[in-house]
């Protein structure tokens, strides 16, 4: 594999595909490699919403407490795969261990200040996109069909750090759009301004190949299985044994990205969190945005001709195979809720990256002097990525990134004779400067 790239980025889903295309426009000369794969990766299968309102990170003990009730055994959306509980159970151990008061409400702090700058980066992306209108700001809804289901949520979220996000009363003509389209009552809901969803989630990953491509930049269908580490510096090992030495290397390989840090010293307990969704052709559900079914744990979302529902936090291996009982459950509430999906049902799983505290990791390695990271964003991989991909574009050209990093830091699951023996960061930049508005 000939290449005059002079950064490799690991990684073709959203994230790694708004980092590579913020680094070619900025004239740096950028090859990304999209590993092969018998599955669309969640950022093809995600429900499609910009959720700038979850600043509240799900390491928390409120979370902690009401994850017995969430069991899928029990009617809930959160399973643990039990033939991978070797995977998910250190995972889980480290995840109780975060979820402290304390570490989730700088959770919460760290997490705001990426999420103020998330919608502002949206627009800029939208803007620099050969699709037109792929960002739709037309809010969602949040409902309940139990009274008590309603009081609860109805509270929860009038209390929460909603960010930049706006909580307000349901319209007359969003209840009675509701009423008309649903088989069940409504006890209560809300609606969020300020909020939003793409257009379809697959437009929006073509338009950034195009707009990578057409900036000059490189892209490979080829699979990482290695970085070798030489002189404090990083190059990367392909499966059909090419060996590529670039200036700089982007991690940004969702799931895999964890083996990947782990080879060259780097603690990267990142966990494949599975969701799953069916979607089929749309009837009539033109009229409503984003529809969060929280009795249910569900979200409706129209992409054009399609309607799509999405549910599941499933922890396990990412190669597993899905569970069909997701995908009745799903099927099963569809039905029960008249949403319509008149034709064909075609079904997805994929998994999102997760780490412990539920805040990605973004930063410069200290392992290797030309090594940057962007990974493990959970739910919030599509709302984060073009600020992240601002922030490593600035991290690549030695400037001051927009959001202070030292939260996201990967170190930060490192053990202290790990941190003792770590190298210092050569890509070196200046303080912070605010967001651009």
């Amino acid at each position: 594999m000939q290449s005059n790239a002079q950064i490799v980025v690991i990684g073709g889903g959203v994230v790694g595909s708004v980092c590579a295309l913020r680094m070619a426009r900025a004239g740096l000369p950028t090859l990304l490699l999209d590993a092969p794969s018998d599955r669309r990766p969640a950022s093809y299968g995600n429900a499609g919403h910009i959720a700038i309102e979850q600043v509240s990170p799900l390491a928390s003990p409120a979370a902690l407490r009401s994850a017995p009730r969430r069991l899928f055994a029990f009617g809930g959306a959160l399973d643990f795969r039990l033939s991978d509980i070797a995977v998910w159970g250190p995972w889980a151990r480290l995840y109780i261990g975060r979820s402290s008061a304390a570490h989730a409400e700088r959770g919460r702090v760290a997490l705001s200040s990426l999420l103020k700058a998330a919608g502002p980066a949206w627009r800029r992306l939208s803007a620099d996109l050969p699709s037109p209108a792929l960002l739709i700001e037309g809010g969602h809804i949040v409902v309940w069909e139990g009274a008590r289901a309603a009081a609860a949520g109805r509270k929860a979220w009038t209390g929460a750090d909603i960010g930049e996000a706006r909580l307000r009363e349901l319209t007359e003509g969003e209840r009675g759009g509701l009423k008309q389209r649903l088989h069940v009552d409504i006890a209560d809901g809300v609606a969020f301004d300020n909020t939003g969803q793409v257009r379809d989630p697959v437009l929006l990953m073509q338009a950034l190949e195009q707009a990578h491509l057409e900036a000059g930049g490189e892209r490979r269908r080829a699979r990482v299985v290695g970085l070798e580490q030489v002189d404090g510096r990083v190059h990367v090992q392909l499966e059909d044994g090419t060996r590529l030495s670039p200036d700089k290397v982007v991690m940004a390989g969702g799931v895999g990205s964890g083996a990947l840090m782990r080879g060259v010293g780097h603690a990267a307990p990142v966990i494949a969190e599975r969701g799953y969704h069916i979607e089929g052709p749309v009837g009539d559900w033109d009229a409503l945005p984003p529809v969060v079914f929280e009795d249910r744990s569900m979200i409706v979302t129209r992409f054009g001709e399609r309607i799509r529902a999405s549910s599941f936090v499933e922890f396990g291996r990412e190669t597993s195979p899905g569970d069909p009982r997701k995908w009745a459950y799903l099927k099963r509430n569809v039905a029960e809720l008249g949403v319509p999906m008149n034709g064909p049902i075609s079904e997805w799983m994929g998994a999102r990256p997760t780490l412990p505290d539920y805040l990605p990791a973004i930063g410069v390695s200290r392992r290797a002097a030309n090594l940057i990271y962007a990974f493990g964003h959970q739910h919030l991989g599509l709302t984060l990525a073009p600020i992240t991909g601002e922030l490593v574009a600035a991290l690549a050209e030695g400037r001051a990134p927009a959001v202070a990093l030292a939260p996201f830091d990967l170190d930060r699951f490192a053990s202290p004779a790990m941190r003792q023996t770590a190298a210092i960061p050569q890509i070196q930049t200046s303080q912070p400067q605010e967001a651009q508005p």
